[in-house]
């Protein structure tokens, strides 16, 4: 594995899900690692699991929503050496039923809170920034279409990007079903009723994790000649 000592990883969104499990595989390498989220409450239990491990691991609140927040963060923060954006909300609904205000607000959570972080933070240009996207930019469903459109437009964006910034590589990891939290709303009967039929429906024959991802993240950023290219981590999907 590469050791990232002496490197800086700061990782949006890193107090669960993916986010938690990319700054843990920072972390164990060494890495300094900064997690930055807008949920206060859940920064110290993120931080609790991470002192453990090998690298220092410290937390800044940042709403990416915020274009004020956004830039005095970077302007404080210095210069990383990985970037990872995993932070978004996007409710689900069909285009017809949910609230324009519901669409809106997704759109700026995902993609501009994505673009705010690539615009404003400094990366060193021998490192990587890396987007989290989803994979219904492929797979679209019956009540996903802006989750396909936001995540269409982060796989675009991270294309554009890569060109922009070079020699800076910027690619996206775009998950399918995993285990996370963003599934805690549900039953835990009705959560492990969807788990069980998504399993039979995916190649792999099970259901992804946080660290799935995680690994996906961390290859995008050991490589050096990968960029402008989209991982999809779904257990086979898109073509399922």
């Amino acid at each position: 594995m590469t050791s990232y000592e002496g490197r800086r990883a700061l990782i949006v969104g890193g107090t669960s899900g993916v986010g938690l499990a990319t700054a843990r595989a920072f972390a164990e390498r060494g890495a300094e690692t900064v997690i930055a989220s807008r949920s206060p409450h859940k920064i110290q239990a993120a931080l609790a699991e991470l002192a453990p491990l090998a690298g220092k691991s410290t937390a800044q609140a940042l709403d990416i929503r915020s274009d004020t927040q956004v830039e005095e963060f970077a302007a404080a923060a210095g210069t990383f050496d990985h970037v990872v954006v995993s932070a978004a909300e996007t409710p689900m609904g069909r285009v017809d039923a949910l609230p324009l205000a519901d669409a809106y607000a997704a759109m700026d959570s995902k993609f501009w809170g994505a673009y705010r972080i690539a615009r404003s933070v400094t990366i060193d240009p021998e490192g990587s920034l890396t987007l989290v996207a989803g994979y219904l930019s492929q797979r679209p469903g019956k009540a996903s279409a802006l989750q396909s459109a936001v995540n269409a437009a982060m796989e675009a964006l991270v294309r554009g990007l890569a060109l922009e910034y070079a020699p800076l590589r910027v690619n996206a990891v775009s998950p399918g079903l995993l285990r996370t939290p963003l599934w805690g709303g549900l039953t835990a009967e009705a959560r492990d009723a969807m788990y069980e039929a998504a399993a039979g429906r995916l190649p792999v024959g099970r259901v992804g994790t946080p660290a799935d991802a995680a690994a996906a993240v961390l290859f995008l950023a050991d490589n050096p000649y990968t960029t402008g290219s989209t991982v999809y981590v779904d257990g086979g999907g898109t073509i399922a």
